[in-house]
């Protein structure tokens, strides 16, 4: 009972630091028109900008991205290949396909289609029917298949995300966060590079209708190569992107815009601010202590704490403001501990604005003590419950 109550304690206030630092002065007086929102900086994982970011709210064609995040693991895993068919069913044609007069790839009534081309059909044209003929294609049926995705959402952590169908049409069930869409769009552009580059296809063609591609930042010129655009009457006009310009790669999503035009605008906006009003700096090297924990029961009383890459953030350019840090962890640590242990996380602000969050692991083994000293910290550990 005791421990347990520590720990929940300690969670929360271990080691406060604070660094002076270029920061958030060009961050605080930039503002977007979007409700909802999360920027990130894909090296260093800095958010740039955030508000909303845990709202759930209506999916739409946002949810596609996870339809492919199910799709490309099941080729991955050697479920499917990309020659794999799948059938046309009519309720795919009927509620995805010609009749329905949504997103489409025109696919005929009981025809088979590869499943290489069903990809692209969903990554260039978010097309409603292929997200279904290959929810059907790989479950059986669609709710089935949306078991799949809120099954592989929640083994991504996607917390706050939830799917009907493998479409986003209109369903209760259906929604998102931006930071559900942000993980999941590094999901996607990082461990499947290979699947993830049909996103960037300027067109294509099926039925001998030729389409272009609907995500309209693909061809702005501001580096985007992903990933769909959605809109939903509840929730607005919303995004999930990835861009990549002169060796920097972003992800941003965002919801609740008035307009097609608004999304766009904001988007470009969002993008050249993010690339352009911001530096890098090193906090800490790969290796460096970082921290010291506190151990019970141990050869020795605490062992250092370190992260394994360089622990860097962006901040804007020009300004300057305090950084803050805070080492999290199960206080305290029991012996043994071994070298490499992961046990906390780095989390790091300037002034209020949240940056990122860095993995800790511990940088020695520590044994077991002695009987006498392994007395004295439960003594210690007592002592300081009461206290």
């Amino acid at each position: 009972m005791f421990a347990r109550l520590l720990t929940a304690f300690f969670l929360c206030l271990v080691l406060p630091w604070t660094v002076a630092a270029q920061s958030a002065g060009g961050a605080t007086a930039f503002d977007t028109k979007a409700k909802q929102i999360y920027l990130i900086d894909a090296a260093t994982g800095t958010v740039l900008f955030a508000r909303g970011e845990n709202e759930p709210v209506a999916a739409a064609s946002l949810a596609k991205v996870m339809t492919l995040a199910v799709v490309f693991k099941a080729v991955h895993d050697g479920e499917i290949n990309l020659d794999t068919t799948f059938p046309v069913s009519e309720h795919a044609w009927r509620t995805g396909g010609a009749p329905s007069r949504t997103a489409t790839m025109f696919a005929a009534l009981k025809s088979q289609i590869r499943v290489e081309d069903l990809i692209r059909g969903v990554a260039v044209l978010a097309a409603n029917d292929a997200c279904i003929v290959l929810a059907e294609g790989i479950a059986g049926s669609e709710s089935a298949f949306a078991a799949r995705m809120n099954q592989q959402a929640k083994e991504l952590g996607l917390a706050r995300s939830r799917f009907d169908n493998a479409t986003g049409l209109p369903s209760p069930g259906n929604k998102v966060s931006m930071r559900d869409l942000v993980g999941l769009a590094q999901h996607l552009q990082g461990s499947y590079p290979d699947l993830y580059r049909y996103y960037s296809e300027p067109e294509f063609e099926w039925n001998k209708i030729k389409q272009r591609n609907r995500n309209p930042l693909a061809t702005m010129n501001i580096g985007a190569d992903g990933l769909v655009m959605g809109f939903a009457e509840d929730a607005g006009y919303g995004l999930v992107a990835s861009v990549e310009r002169n060796g920097r790669r972003l992800f941003l999503a965002m919801s609740g815009l008035s307009s097609d035009k608004e999304r766009l605008d904001e988007a470009r906006r969002l993008i050249d601010w993010a690339m352009t009003s911001f530096a890098s700096r090193t906090l800490f090297k790969a290796g460096e202590t970082i921290a010291e924990a506190s151990v019970y029961g141990g050869s020795a009383g605490h062992v250092p704490l370190l992260a394994r890459q360089d622990v860097d953030v962006l901040l804007p350019i020009g300004s300057t403001e305090r950084l803050s840090a805070r080492v999290i962890y199960s206080w305290p640590l029991r012996a043994p501990v071994a070298s490499g242990q992961g046990v906390g996380v780095l989390r790091i602000w300037s002034g209020d604005r949240f940056l990122r969050e860095v993995p800790l692991e511990t940088a020695a083994s520590v044994e077991v003590g002695t009987l006498s000293s392994r007395a004295l910290d439960a003594l210690q550990e007592l002592l300081f419950f009461w206290l």
